[in-house]
């Protein structure tokens, strides 16, 4: 059989999986990086915590990188408290870890810890109070149970702290309001950010990446008869 050959770079652990499937040969390394982010959210600016895995490594000795945000942490009310964010993150990567394998790509299972969050930034409180992902409400829908979503989707605006620089960056956010069990929850997922100085090159096609991670949920919500109304950006 002839070999396929890579005719673009991924920008997804699903294009990895593709690539591999192809007949590629792909490698591939984690590394995380926990930033300190501020936020320009409609009309509350704030300061919160990403947690981003920059997936590394070749095709067919071809290098490339990419990476993708797990969850983002917040030391008060406007989001996921850090320590639930850092469950919630590593949650998505385990899955992740997880399709990797079934493609035949080995990878290393590093994951978040709270250690590295207490390391990196002081005052950061513990709160082990547990939270459900959406994932979770999949599996409560495919047990019977109704489960309702609302979509909401946001381009936000952010500016990214590292050690000597900052990055201006609009991160493509979406807001999952599910109504189950008699209980109403918020989740949120980052699907796809671009460099704010960049946004003419690089807009259209992170809005790709996005809306095909947003497909792939939706074929799950479908799956488990979930009620949602489908919104892409757009």
């Amino acid at each position: 059989m002839e070999r396929s050959t890579i005719n673009y770079l991924p920008n997804r652990v699903t294009d990895l999986m593709g690539l591999q499937k192809r007949g590629l040969d792909v490698t591939c390394q984690t590394s995380f990086e926990i930033l300190p982010v501020d936020f320009a959210h409609r009309a509350y600016p704030f300061q919160a915590y990403i947690f981003l895995c920059r997936y590394n490594g070749t095709i067919d000795g071809q290098e490339y990188s990419f990476r993708k945000c797990y969850a983002r942490g917040c030391p008060h009310n406007l989001c996921p408290h850090v320590s639930q964010a850092i469950m919630i993150a590593n949650r998505y990567l385990q899955r992740d870890y997880q399709r990797l394998k079934q493609a035949g790509i080995s990878i290393e299972k590093k994951v978040f810890t709270l250690e590295d969050m207490v390391v990196k930034f002081n005052g950061i409180q513990e709160d082990y109070r547990p939270t459900l992902s959406i994932h979770d409400y999949i599996t409560i829908a495919k047990e019977g149970n109704d489960v309702v979503v609302s979509v909401e989707l946001e381009y936000v605006p952010a500016v990214e702290h590292f050690a000597n620089y900052k990055n201006s960056q609009i991160f493509l956010m979406v807001d999952f309001t599910v109504t189950s069990l008699g209980e109403t929850h918020h989740h949120e997922r980052c699907l796809a950010c671009y460099p704010t100085e960049r946004a003419e090159e690089e807009k259209s096609k992170m809005e790709k990446v996005a809306n095909e991670r947003l497909r792939l949920l939706y074929q799950e919500f479908d799956d488990a008869s979930i009620t949602y109304g489908k919104r892409f950006f757009e």
